[in-house]
């Protein structure tokens, strides 16, 4: 359950694993090869044996690509990891690219020789990525050339495929039966005109047939294959070693299982049928079989994505339980840490250790939901820093220490983040503590018309950082599943979407402010979208956010003349709510430095 402090990607192997590769390319006939931080699922979280890219590179965030050419290498990270990446890499080896500002197309435009051939492995890119590059390609007379992944040509100890069984998540946590998701997916499909749809994300196929699994760190779902077929019935690929005799039986008549490697073989058997696939995610290597066994392929989004992101009342019951247990813990943890951290004893590893610890002792903790971050001064800069044994740091009197954490429960997953004064903090980071505070408090507060995307309220988490000529190189807020991932979607907030926002749909609202080398600052609570009372004259449909989180905010980072009335008033209303609902949860000194730290402000 727990995490572990060692680093397993080296940044001193890169050139040699470099040079490995490059001879490989060589000797395949190609100019270059591109390594993402990706399985054949597709999903955000991926098993041992498919960390190609940290393998390679030495960058362990979760998201990334490498293009590997004859002279030059390329990873091109987003703004969450571009210090941590240079911090990883070898900087002779590989270049760091924003992909913000510098797509990997555009840089293959200029760096790939004339005429050159760009290998893939085409279970490991998803269609509409392929087009990307392969038009780039092109414009340098090239070609994409699909091979057998040459990483793994070159990694000798590659850890062995996951084996952990899966586990059936009840129908009163999931809130409707497998069979009738399954009635009613396949219904539209039938009404599209549809014969079955390809699905390869294993939290869609686990949400689908109300399964759980083990088979990625901290995400609780079965690595697997399926077609969905529009008269309700599943064909399910997985390791069947995973499935015991009452998950069979849980799975039920309408639903075959085989092995991972049937697959193909059952794609090539769909020909003359017209087969959804979704080019955003499902890998090329998907399409490409349906089209050779004369498949029609449809490109449609995954069906399962929507309804999953919509919660239904028994999910939207169970994140509000799993936010009830993990704010009675995380408010036991906060309550040691102010009185622990002042002495100067911890490190960043003992805080995630007691907090971990704190979490497991609820009695309900499937797991974490991600790896702890917890950066301490310095450290909390480095957005999505996970601290090993290499980076330990004390956390020292004067520090700003973000903890930014989560755990996996039957009932719901959860992720708050909490940016705390050890001692007196800087007045520059109560400043910059107090606007973020502001613009997250703008978007709690949000009511507005049905069919916004979240990209129409970013903006009110930025508008206090902007007027300070502050601003945060990340999403202010991504989705959240019920007992799967940590980061669904397609609801985010964000410049980037365009997604309408619908009732029942869950996400972070987490904006931040962060100072290279001194400190770091995020406020992270999760959000469901709710219908909103239309006050009288209202003529338009309104949405507005249930605030889910339940947790002290440090009323020490924050500078109260800063704050406007209705916000002041915001924040003492949730804390009243806060000492409400986690009090009664808590005992003695708990419960007595939790009522100090809702108390107003």
């Amino acid at each position: 359950m727990f995490q572990s402090f060692d680093d397993s990607a080296d940044p001193s192997q890169g050139p040699a694993r470099l040079a490995a590769l490059r001879a490989r390319m060589k000797a395949a006939g190609l100019d270059g090869f591109l390594i993402p931080r990706a399985d054949a699922h597709m999903g955000e979280q991926v098993a041992p044996r498919d960390e190609r890219l940290a393998w390679l590179t030495g960058f362990t965030g979760s998201a990334g690509l490498c293009v590997a050419l004859e002279t030059r290498a390329a990873l091109f990270v987003d703004g969450r990891y571009d210090i941590q990446a240079r911090a990883q890499t070898d900087p002779a080896s590989f270049e760091i690219r924003r992909i913000e500002t510098e797509r990997p197309e555009a840089w293959l435009r200029e760096a790939l020789p004339e005429g050159g051939r760009l290998g893939y492995d085409p279970w490991l890119h998803p269609r509409d990525e392929l087009d990307r590059l392969t038009r780039a390609v092109r414009a340098r007379g090239g070609e994409m050339a699909p091979v057998e992944n040459l990483v793994d040509a070159i990694w000798t100890d590659r850890p062995p495929a996951p084996s952990a069984p899966a586990f059936i998540h009840p129908e009163r946590l999931a809130g409707e039966s497998a069979a009738s998701k399954r009635a009613r997916l396949g219904a539209e499909l039938a009404a599209e005109g549809l014969d079955a749809a390809a699905l390869t994300l294993p939290d869609s196929i686990c949400w689908l047939l109300n399964i759980r699994g083990a088979d990625v760190p901290r995400t609780p779902v079965v690595q697997a294959f399926a077609l969905l077929h529009a008269d309700g019935r599943a064909q399910l690929f997985a390791d069947p070693a995973k499935f015991d005799a009452q998950l069979r039986a849980h799975l039920g008549p309408d639903v075959s299982l085989a092995r991972a490697e049937d697959f193909g073989p059952a794609l090539d058997a769909m020909k003359g049928r017209k087969v959804a696939v979704d080019r955003a995610s499902a890998p090329a290597a998907v399409s490409e079989r349906l089209s050779a066994a004369g498949a029609e392929i449809v490109w449609r989004r995954d069906p399962c994505i929507l309804p999953k992101a919509v919660k239904n009342a028994a999910e939207l019951a169970g994140a509000r339980a799993a936010h009830r247990m993990d704010g009675a813990a995380l408010s036991r943890f906060l309550r040691w840490l102010a009185a622990e951290a002042p002495g100067g004893a911890l490190t960043e590893i003992d805080v995630v250790v007691q907090l971990e610890r704190m979490r497991a002792e609820t009695g309900r903790l499937h797991d974490i939901s991600f790896d702890t971050i917890c950066g301490a001064g310095p450290h909390g800069a480095i957005v999505h820093y996970r601290v090993t044994r290499a980076t330990n740091r004390a956390v020292r009197p004067g520090d700003v220490l973000l903890i930014d954490s989560g755990g996996q429960y039957p009932e719901g997953t959860t992720d708050v983040t909490r940016t705390v004064a050890v001692g007196a903090a800087p007045e520059a980071a109560r400043r910059a503590f107090t606007l973020a505070l502001k613009g997250m408090i703008a978007v709690s507060c949000a009511r507005w018309p049905k069919g916004l995307t979240g990209r129409d309220l970013d903006p009110l988490a930025r508008a206090a950082l902007w007027r300070a000529g502050l601003d945060y190189d990340h999403g202010t807020g991504h989705g959240v599943g019920a007992f799967l991932s940590v980061h669904e979607g397609p609801q985010r907030l964000s410049r980037r979407t365009d997604e309408p926002l619908l009732p029942g749909m869950i996400l972070s609202n987490e904006p931040g402010v962060y100072r290279e080398g001194a400190w770091g600052i995020r406020i992270e609570n999760l959000l469901a979208v709710a219908p909103a009372q239309i006050p009288e004259g209202g003529e338009r449909e309104m949405l507005s956010f249930e605030t889910l989180t339940l947790a002290p905010i440090d009323r020490a980072m924050i500078a109260p003349d800063l704050l406007a009335p209705d916000e002041r008033a915001w924040l003492d209303a949730y804390h009243a709510r806060v000492l409400a609902e986690i009090g009664p949860l808590l005992e003695d000194e708990d419960a007595a430095w939790l009522a100090e730290a809702c108390a107003p402000l």
